[in-house]
């Protein structure tokens, strides 16, 4: 028997509440299984199990707000161990207590029958939206790998990184928005129907209205390269004031990142360098690509930048990973936060994990998906928690370069600009180049300008090679 704990969701979470429980009593769960949605200080997030096991007992109730280390409910080995009913939500405005329940017989439980899935797969599938009980294994005895998620994902989006759906499915998904690659679809070849939209609508609070000033089409993706701006507006009912509680909220956000910025300058030696990236193969290259593609499945500049910083920090181990008890644990994975504004202000900087593994269509597919869910209040634990090295991206509001403050226990952050044209001299001619300002900024107790230095000419180097990206 062991107790699920409330989790850190962040250096700077103290506690958080309770908002929806996703399983009930005597429902078995395996590790990465999600089974309740968290409410912090800077978004909602779903969190999944650490165990694997039947659900004996439901310690909080829906509305309850708990430090972090809080045991939320009790994980048993066996059926038999299940024990006390689970607590009812209190009522608004009341102190919670347990509620008589009706007791029923229990149910059979156990492992759902399927091939063998390792749980890092697992994770990648339900981030994908892929059903796994309709994957053909690859692996040893049947087992799905990585590979078979994401031949699955192409097939859902045809290679073109857009997912199967209908018209009237897309333009209902980007009304209630929800990213579609986070719907599993039961139309003909797995195509998203209206009817799988308003199913996971049903599990997604409504987002707040787009930014002040912002038109939007019913049928706009999420831009991906939106993802650093700090949007000052908050969120506003119909009536164009923003409620109290809208208030409050972004007055508690912005308290929370501020304290944790503060702690950063104060406890970690930055030290900051900057150069510029020569974009001009990239560029050409994004571009003869792209002449080929729909344009809902185009690349952007933003993937090719997120994937070289990527592989840059495997390179260059010293920028990723983090510091803590006065040391430097490296990271042997590269889960790349990137930040992202939210439509009532501030921002979050959740997770792209083992973003140096995907291929660009596949990165960009999350990127999208990560953006959307951020905004809607859905991002999960591992997300927000599990980052080694973030990414923030001002090029699109029109900034030159962005010197970023590092998130601890993180030991960098990377910036970068907009993509330019530049005036640009070799061999005694002038021409003019597409180009970036990339910067870093890093911790002196763990790397130098030196290794600094060579991580920033690493990501250029490989911006020079964009087809093995």
């Amino acid at each position: 028997m062991g107790d699920f704990l409330m989790p850190s969701l962040g250096a700077d979470m103290e506690h958080g509440k309770i908002v929806e429980w996703l399983v009930k009593r005597g429902d078995y769960v395996r590790r990465g299984d999600l089974v309740a949605v968290v409410d912090t200080d800077k978004t909602v997030m779903d969190v999944e199990s650490f165990q694997e096991g039947v659900v004996a007992d439901l310690l909080v109730g829906i509305g309850e707000t708990v430090p972090v280390g809080t045991p939320l409910a009790v994980i048993t080995q066996t059926p038999a161990e299940v024990g006390a009913p689970v607590r009812a939500a209190p009522p608004a405005g009341a102190p919670s207590k347990p509620a008589a329940l009706t007791p029923r017989p229990p149910e059979p439980v156990g492992p759902t029958a399927g091939p063998p899935i390792a749980p890092p797969v697992r994770h990648l599938a339900h981030r994908l939206g892929v059903d796994t009980g309709r994957i053909q294994g690859t692996g040893k005895d049947g087992a799905i790998t990585r590979a078979d998620v994401e031949h699955a994902v192409a097939a859902r989006t045809g290679g073109t990184g857009r997912v199967r759906s209908s018209p009237r499915a897309r333009r209902l998904a980007a009304e209630l928005g929800i990213g579609l690659s986070t719907v599993t679809g039961t139309g003909p070849d797995g195509a998203v129907t209206v009817a799988d939209v308003q199913r996971a609508a049903a599990r997604v609070p409504t987002p707040g209205p787009p930014e002040p000033g912002r038109v939007t089409s019913a049928t706009e993706p999420p831009a991906p390269e939106r993802v650093a701006a700090v949007l000052e507006a908050p969120e506003t009912p119909a009536g164009g004031r923003p409620t109290s509680e809208a208030r409050e909220r972004v007055a508690s956000l912005r308290r929370a990142i501020g304290a944790l910025m503060t702690r950063s300058k104060q406890t970690i030696p930055h030290y900051y360098l900057s150069t510029t990236l020569d974009l001009r193969t990239a560029v050409g290259w994004m571009q003869s690509v792209n002449a080929h593609r729909p344009v809902a499945g185009r690349l952007v500049p933003s993937a090719l930048l997120l994937k070289a910083a990527a592989l840059a920090a495997r390179d260059v181990p010293e920028v990723n990973g983090f510091y803590v008890d006065d040391g430097f644990r490296p990271s042997a994975a590269v889960h790349l936060g990137v930040a992202v504004a939210l439509r009532q202000g501030g921002l979050v900087a959740p997770a792209i994990h083992d973003a140096d593994t995907l291929p660009l269509d596949v990165l960009m597919e999350q990127l999208r998906d990560l953006v959307s869910r951020a905004r809607a209040g859905r991002l999960q634990r591992a997300e927000m928690a599990d980052p080694t090295l973030t990414v923030t991206n001002l090029g699109d509001l029109g900034v030159d370069s962005v010197y970023g403050v590092i998130y601890p226990p993180q030991v960098a952050m990377v910036g970068f600009g907009r993509v330019m044209e530049q005036p640009w001299a070799q061999d005694g001619l002038l021409g003019v180049r597409h180009a970036a300002i990339a910067t870093l900024s890093a911790d002196h107790r763990v790397s130098d300008g030196l290794r600094g230095a060579r991580y920033l000419a690493r990501i250029n180097e490989l911006l020079q090679e964009p087809e093995h990206l």
